[in-house]
C-alpha cells in the first residue's frame, strides 16, 4: 500500500524537523522543483548546510545535509501557514516578520520563491508558505 502525500512541503518540512531532532546528518526527501526552491532559501539563509538532486529521472530525492552549531541544530522550529485546504496570502504591506527579524518567512510570489525580507525589497506579495527560525 503507496501513501499519498496531499502536502509534499509539510511533509518536506516535518522530515527535517524530525531529522534534527534525532541529530541526523541527512534526510532523504522526495524531489519536487518548488521543494528545491525552498530548501534554496533556506539553504542561503543559513539554516542548512548543503543540499543535492541525487537520483535518475524517475524517482529523484533531495538529500539535505543539515546544519548543527555545538550540537544543537540551527533549525529550531518551522511552521506551515499555507496549507491545501486554506492557502495564505499577504500583500506586501502584511507580510509577516517571524519572531521580530531572527526567523524567515517563505513566500511564494510571483517573483519566484522569496523570503520576506527579500519580497519586500522587491515590493511583491504572495501565498505564505512557512516560517522558519
Amino acid at each position: 500500500m503507496s501513501r499519498v502525500i496531499t502536502d509534499p512541503i509539510a511533509d518536506m518540512l516535518v522530515r527535517i524537523k524530525n531529522a534534527t531532532a534525532r541529530k541526523h546528518k541527512n534526510v532523504l526527501i522526495p524531489f519536487s522543483n518548488k521543494k528545491s526552491k525552498i530548501l534554496e532559501i533556506i539553504k542561503d539563509q543559513g539554516y542548512i548546510f548543503d543540499f543535492a538532486i541525487e537520483g535518475d529521472s524517475v524517482k529523484k530525492n533531495l538529500n539535505v545535509t543539515l546544519k548543527y552549531k555545538n550540537n544543537i541544530s540551527v533549525i529550531t522550529g518551522v511552521k506551515r501557514i499555507s496549507k491545501p485546504g486554506l492557502k495564505v496570502y499577504s500583500s506586501v504591506e502584511d507580510l509577516p516578520m517571524v519572531l521580530n527579524g531572527y526567523g524567515i518567512a517563505i513566500i511564494s510570489t510571483s517573483k519566484g520563491v522569496l523570503t520576506d525580507k527579500q519580497a519586500r525589497k522587491e515590493n511583491v506579495g504572495g501565498e505564505i508558505v512557512a516560517y522558519i527560525w
